[in-house]
């Protein structure tokens, strides 16, 4: 099977090139490099791994390559942590849905006249912004109040294309949502803000690498958004890539949608005595708390039961074994001056 991936330079997608490839794809990448610059990839020359250098909303560029794939996976769009849904609130709507509306247009050309069998498409855990259900199962998205986040907003329309490309058009889809992606090979974005936490700058707005690099740094007491009781379950990026994979591969998962996540839930606070821990074993845990962003949702724990009925997949990766692979990486980043 041939599999086409938008976005494949981007992070979640780093880790879903691979495992596409270890399982025997090939692989059409996709991507314009605006998020993080070129970056190298271990698979780089894998001879399964087709890179094309371009912009997503270049419909008749998508069109093209997609001719001889089966799959589709949609991945690309503008995104980063909880400062860009500030600085970018319009541009986030606005160039999100230019991208989707061309990546739709370009598949369902392709379902009509080529090979292409599916669209998985990867939506966002902020889809469900506004749930007071927890854990938060799928279907909730339709049920609670929309997302006041532009990104979840945008998000939520996101699955709404592939909803309508199937009214209309009878293009078989997947919504996949992932819950929280870390791990390694995440940079800092060309167009990240530099916002201050203390004495520190943020790195990315993403909480693990941005806690593990304040502490490497030295930073004492700890700077915390919020008051440290925001709940996440922080899911590692290979246990995702697998779960994505899955979404592509089970014909159980053909028009469904599948929350993708860790059952573990971690308070920030937690995270941050975990990190503290590991960096600095026999000093104190001191912490301060910052004012937080408007659209840090104070809960995120969804419910994948459905994900292990279905796919049978539940991400087995604990949060201690991500960050003994994340805290060499981002230290090493530090020490080359990219963090």
């Amino acid at each position: 099977m041939k599999i086409m991936v938008t976005g494949s330079e981007g992070f979640i997608c780093g880790y879903l090139v691979e495992n596409l490839l270890d399982h025997g794809y090939q692989v059409v990448g996709i991507d314009n490099f605006s998020k993080y610059g070129k970056v190298k990839r271990s698979y780089a020359n894998n001879p399964n791994y087709t890179l094309v250098e371009g912009d997503v909303c270049d419909t008749n560029l998508l069109i093209k390559h997609l001719k001889d794939c089966d799959h589709l996976v949609a991945s690309a769009a503008k995104i980063g942590g909880i400062s860009y849904f500030h600085e970018y609130a319009y541009d986030l709507m606005a160039e999100n849905e230019r991208i989707m509306a061309s990546t739709f247009d370009a598949a369902i050309k392709a379902h009509k006249e080529n090979k292409l069998k599916k669209i998985t498409v990867l939506s966002s855990s902020m889809v469900y912004e506004n749930t007071s259900k927890y854990p938060t199962p799928e279907g909730d998205e339709l049920l609670s109040p929309p997302p006041f986040s532009t990104y979840g907003f945008q998000k939520l329309a996101t699955e709404y294309f592939a909803k309508g490309a199937w009214e209309q058009y009878k293009l078989p889809f997947t919504i996949a949502r992932p819950f929280n992606c870390i791990g390694i090979g995440e940079g800092r974005a060309l167009g990240d803000v530099e916002i201050n936490s203390g004495n520190v700058k943020l790195a990315m707005s993403h909480v693990v690498p941005d806690l593990i690099q304040k502490i490497v740094k030295g930073q004492d007491p700890l700077h915390i958004l919020g008051n440290g009781k925001q709940i996440r379950h922080y899911t590692y990026g290979g246990d995702l890539a697998e779960g994505i994979r899955l979404c592509i591969e089970h014909p159980k998962a053909l028009n469904n949608d599948f929350n993708l996540s860790t059952k573990v839930a971690t308070s920030v606070l937690e995270l941050s005595k975990i990190i503290w821990e590991k960096i600095n074993p026999n000093k104190p845990f001191n912490f301060v708390c910052d004012e937080p962003f408007t659209h840090d949702v104070q809960k995120r724990s969804p419910d994948v039961s459905k994900a292990k009925k279905i796919l049978d997949f539940e991400a087995k990766t604990s949060l201690e074994e991500s960050l003994d692979k994340i805290i060499p990486w981002v230290s090493e980043q530090i020490k080359k001056g990219l963090i």
